[in-house]
């Protein structure tokens, strides 16, 4: 959600500290077959800046580990829970929201964006988007079958996530992985990477000019 008020003493402090590294993108896979891609996305912002990812259960049966990039670091529910052992002990979801600048979901499942909407974290995913701090910027690119994208209940909550300050980059329209056409196709990783790519280097040179 972007603001028009001058940046304070904390946001110039992390604009200073941010002008000498790489962006941190924290990049997340939920259950839809678009998952498939999610090698490719991780490639195209890892060139750019630093990245984290994280899958859920049912997108680990798409996703192609093999092929993510070796210096991604591919994190599960199971290290959510293998991390932890005693009070004091750092705590994943956590973490992750802190070392990231920005949080990218895509492919978005129907049934993680109504997680989302009705503010459940029952896995390493949803917890950090429960956690998340919404002065930093949140993507999704939603993908799923078009009656699933038409459906009342995926606008009402679209118009939650909306309120959040999340960022929306639309489905697009093709041959699904079902074999129907329609709506609900999730965008290409390239265009998921130069829109991300774009906000966060205009939002810089933005912020730059009001120090």
């Amino acid at each position: 959600m972007v603001h028009s008020e001058p940046p304070s003493a904390d946001m110039q402090l992390y604009q200073v500290n941010n002008a000498s590294r790489k962006p941190r993108i924290l990049l997340a896979a939920s259950g839809s077959v678009a998952a498939i891609k999610f090698a490719n996305l991780c490639h195209c912002f890892s060139e750019w800046a630093e990245v984290k990812a994280v899958a859920t259960k049912a997108s680990l049966h798409f996703v192609d580990r093999v092929s993510v990039p070796k210096d991604v670091t591919l994190y599960t529910d199971e290290d959510e829970w293998s991390s932890w052992n005693k009070i004091g002990d750092s705590v994943l979801h956590i973490e992750l929201r802190k070392w990231a600048d920005i949080m990218v979901i895509a492919p978005l499942s129907a049934n993680t964006l109504g997680k989302i909407a009705g503010g459940l974290c029952d896995n390493l995913l949803t917890c950090i988007v429960r956690a998340w701090d919404y002065t930093k910027p949140m993507f999704v690119a939603p993908a799923m079958n078009t009656f699933m994208w038409t459906n009342p209940f995926t606008e009402r909550h679209l118009m939650v996530i909306d309120d959040l300050g999340i960022s929306l980059i639309p489905p697009v329209t093709k041959r699904l992985a079902c074999g129907d056409y329609g709506n609900g196709a999730m965008a290409e990783p390239s265009l998921i990477y130069s829109t991300v790519r774009l906000f966060f280097e205009n939002r810089e040179q933005s912020s730059s000019g009001n120090i």
